[in-house]
């Protein structure tokens, strides 16, 4: 059977044909290898770090298959949830309910429907899952609340020594705290830290995927394609698909991959990504109930306050995904004409905690930023890439 591209290339699925193996720099070990032995050790909760958008998920699918996985995200927890009621339900399980019974009254011998209901607990829930050899994979682990991570931290830690396995899924500046210093999992914690893909394993993903589909591509574009891909396999995916999609409507019936479309490609690829009112709420910034702020004139001509400047600051060469006070400060310097005046260090700084307060407590999409100790790190590379390639920001280097 002939492949489509979309078979080959899945930035929303598990990559049949393109699934890259890399290894962990620290140990040399396929990360696949590290991942199966931390789940085989009994008694012991597996913690996978890694930044976003990186393949964790996808490292679980593969190594736990997809008959054995049950996926639950942070965000699926409140300060009221129950802890086990979620896991039951991903499960397919019916946490509490009713259900009839018959029952005979012994002096008539009469019979009669009685209603009763019934609650799972832990202990069946726990058996439930080793019997039917299932992982529970939390997923953005930090996305639940502060007081409810430690109170899954303790459930977590009574449960495995029952048998029950699972594996917590952060990021690495997120890092699970609550896990970690959990004195109860102190000697039981499996760590595996994984790193950001280097350029040369995101080559590959463009390199196999278009060997499949019969297209050439040449290293030097591969490479081009990697670098804007921000160390994310899912946007190298995303990348490629929409280059496949620009040959198949060309009338050239073209089968090479060349460097002149792929700017078309890395638009086209934004399309779809949500980010606009992101981006309009932070170059908005705070509301200055009716202050007024200070502009700064660009080399553009045009004014910006330094709300609009972070973003746009964010947005420049090279794509990086952890930026320093200083490198942002040099980025917005550069974006100002140089007979203009400047804002200072303290105020960026300031601006940026006000920033982010601004986006925290919002819905999951705003959470694209964490401005901490001193590092704005970009949470989302899918978020960097739009504000380099998505509509007005279209870049021409």
């Amino acid at each position: 059977m002939e492949l489509k591209a979309e078979d080959v290339f899945r930035p929303g699925a598990f990559p049949e044909y393109t699934y890259i193996s890399r290894k962990s720099a620290v140990s040399d070990l396929p990360y696949e290898f590290r991942l199966m032995q931390a789940i085989k050790v009994s008694g012991f909760l597996t913690s996978l770090v890694g930044p976003s958008k990186m393949g964790k998920t996808i490292l679980c699918e593969k190594v736990i298959g997809f008959e054995h996985i049950v996926e639950v995200s942070g965000a699926d927890f409140d300060g009221e949830t129950d802890f086990w009621k979620v896991v039951a339900a991903k499960a397919g399980l019916a946490y509490e309910g009713q259900f009839s019974s018959e029952k005979t009254i012994a002096e008539t011998n009469d019979k009669y429907a009685e209603k009763e209901t019934y609650s799972l607990t832990k202990d069946k829930i726990i058996t439930y899952y080793k019997n039917k050899d299932l992982v529970l994979v939390i997923d953005d682990f930090h996305y639940a609340p502060e007081k409810k991570r430690m109170q899954i931290a303790q459930q977590l830690k009574d449960a495995i020594r029952r048998g029950f396995k699972a594996i917590v899924v952060s990021l690495p500046h997120r890092a699970d705290e609550a896990i970690r210093r959990n004195a109860g999992l102190s000697g039981r914690l499996s760590m595996i830290n994984m790193d950001a893909w280097e350029v040369n394993d995101l080559e590959e993903i463009a390199k196999v995927g278009f060997a499949k589909l019969g297209i050439n591509i040449e290293n030097r574009v591969a490479e081009q394609i990697a670098i804007e891909s921000l160390s994310s396999p899912q946007l190298m995916q995303y990348i490629c698909l929409n280059i496949c999609t620009i040959l198949e409507m060309s009338e050239k019936n073209d089968k090479c991959v060349r460097e002149e479309i792929l700017k078309t490609a890395y638009r086209y690829t934004t399309a779809n990504f949500e980010y606009r009112d992101v981006v309009s709420l932070m170059q908005k910034g705070p509301n200055m109930r009716g202050k007024s702020r200070n502009h700064f004139r660009a080399d553009d001509g045009k004014e910006y306050d330094i709300y609009e400047l972070i973003v746009k600051s964010i947005a420049e060469n090279p794509p990086i995904m952890k930026l320093k006070l200083e490198d942002m400060k040099e980025r917005i310097y550069h974006l100002i004409a140089d007979d203009c005046k400047k804002p200072t260090p303290q105020a960026i700084k300031e601006s940026l905690s006000k920033l982010q307060e601004l986006l925290d407590g919002r819905e999951d999409i705003f959470k694209v930023l964490d401005w901490k100790e001193g590092i704005l790190y970009i949470l989302d590379p899918l978020f960097l890439f739009y504000l380099r390639w998505g509509g007005e920001n279209s870049r021409d280097v």
